[in-house]
């Protein structure tokens, strides 16, 4: 966005840091961790973004005219007063100058570490031992998994795609993949010649498939994913630009594009995996079931902290059963009876016919108020294991018969959470579970955390696997099973 309080806030063009004393990261001034460093561009000094500890934002709110930061690792500008972030520049050019010093001490950051490890290479033999086992240490707490760098804004995108990659079952499908760049020749055959849409030479699932194995390599601290993205802005028209866009909006354009790209491009029979069905008809996408839940009227706080004790805690049980109740249509909604030729009161009612592999959650957080949207800031309580969906399918159709195969239970894999007040500002991050461990994945940074920590989240979408897949009939059949 067009920030109008930086004329006031940028002052500053080179940090302050003198070259003899330049550290090897940048550190936040207050409690000196190096995660999520920004630098204010009113006085140069360097604090942790609020999902660290808070203190670039506390500096901002104990300080005048020193609301715009700049993120020290992707450059990216923030402003704590607009919540939002900032695509302008000052008349005399501030943050652009700005930038290409951070990228000038970046790159000799980059350098001394470099020699710092050389040097280390050539100590005794034990300590070089030692050395190893830290390493090795400190890995058993770290993922496999490599962070996203933010492009600016592309927090949103970032939730979602570290969210799907640690649901093993997909990553792992997406991973196996040939390299598919070959079949765009083939797709063009088959367009009819009045398509002119330049984004059919394009293919996201190629690029999403070199995306995550690069995740997965574990040789880098964070990756950037400026092909992927390039990819994803030409295919969906709507997403291009830095602006904050919807998590659970972009995860639908993404999966349907899969979806459509593998029909097209895969082959029949493909393999034994349990989400590839008869060519035309279902893919990996299918497998994952997207459900939006509201929250139940009686629980909706209106972005007002309601007191202890005065009023009951709303479950993600509260939400699957107000989906699935009989509520009577309003009004302006009456049936039109075909014996009467009257118009009358009706009734309707969700059911689930079949449970999928990936059950996808989506809270609707977000609601139309007048002319604008409002934030439920209702605490979800959501289970971590053990998410149990009988009673919400309907069991007795033909359809439906002998769907009990697989199991309905679900463990929870990942969550995005949508921090700050606007549908259209804020920020996204997400949880995932790797290995039994959760994880924290904030853009470029990766931490591990407790369970806790992650059921005390105001879940935005939910991803749960079931624990017993139920393989489809005709792969029983075709294998002998």
């Amino acid at each position: 966005m067009e920030c109008p309080h930086l004329q006031d806030n940028a002052c500053i063009t080179t940090p302050n840091i003198k070259s003899e004393n330049l550290p090897s990261r940048f550190l936040c001034g207050v409690c000196k961790t190096e995660q999520s460093p920004w630098i204010c561009v009113k006085c140069g000094r360097i604090h942790c973004g609020r999902y660290v500890n808070g203190h670039a934002k506390l500096h901002h709110e104990e300080s005048t005219n020193h609301a715009v930061c700049m993120d020290c690792d992707n450059l990216a500008v923030f402003c704590y007063k607009c919540d939002e972030f900032v695509i302008n520049d000052t008349t005399l050019g501030h943050i652009e100058k700005l930038r290409k010093q951070l990228q000038s001490i970046s790159s000799a950051q980059a350098q001394m570490r470099q020699k710092t490890r050389r040097r280390c290479s050539t100590d005794s033999q034990e300590n070089e031992t030692s050395i190893k086992k830290i390493k090795k240490d400190d890995r058993l707490s770290k993922p496999r998994s490599s962070g996203l760098r933010n492009l600016g804004n592309t927090c949103f995108m970032n939730a979602v795609l570290q969210s799907l990659s640690n649901i093993q079952q997909f990553c792992g499908y997406i991973k196996q993949l040939p390299s598919l760049e070959e079949k765009v020749t083939k797709v063009k055959k088959v367009q009819t010649r009045k398509s002119k849409s330049l984004e059919e030479d394009f293919l996201l699932v190629e690029e999403l498939r070199k995306t995550l194995c690069a995740l997965w390599q574990g040789s880098k601290g964070a990756i950037s994913p400026e092909s992927l993205f390039a990819v994803i802005w030409k295919v969906v028209p709507r997403f291009r630009g830095y602006q904050q866009q919807d998590a659970h909006e972009f995860m639908r354009y993404l999966l349907d594009r899969l979806h459509t790209e593998l029909l097209t491009l895969l082959p029949y029979p493909n393999s034994d995996s349990p989400f590839i069905g008869p060519k035309g008809k279902s893919t990996i996408v299918t497998a994952i079931f997207d459900l939006s839940l509201d929250i139940p009227q009686q629980f909706c706080t209106r972005g007002v902290k309601a007191k202890d004790g005065e009023q009951p805690r709303c479950t993600l049980s509260d939400c699957l059963q107000s989906f699935t109740d009989l509520e009577e249509l309003e009004e302006s909604e009456l049936y039109m009876c075909s014996n009467c030729k009257m118009k009358q009161r009706s009734t309707k009612k969700f059911w689930i016919r079949r449970l999928p592999n990936v059950l996808c959650l989506h809270i609707k957080r977000f609601r139309w108020q007048s002319f604008f949207r409002v934030k439920l800031e209702t605490f979800v309580e959501f289970p971590l294991e053990g998410l149990n969906m009988h009673k919400y399918i309907l069991d007795n159709l033909h359809e439906t018969r002998g769907s009990g195969g697989g199991s309905n239970e679900y463990d929870l894999a990942a969550v995005v959470v949508h921090h700050g007040s606007g549908a259209g500002s804020g920020h996204y991050t997400s949880y995932a579970r790797h290995e039994g461990q959760w994880f924290h994945f904030n853009d470029s940074t990766v931490t591990p955390c407790e369970q806790e920590t992650v059921a005390k989240c105001k879940a935005y979408i939910l991803f749960y696997i079931r624990r017993q897949f139920k393989v489809p009939d005709y792969l029983s059949i075709r294998n002998g099973k």
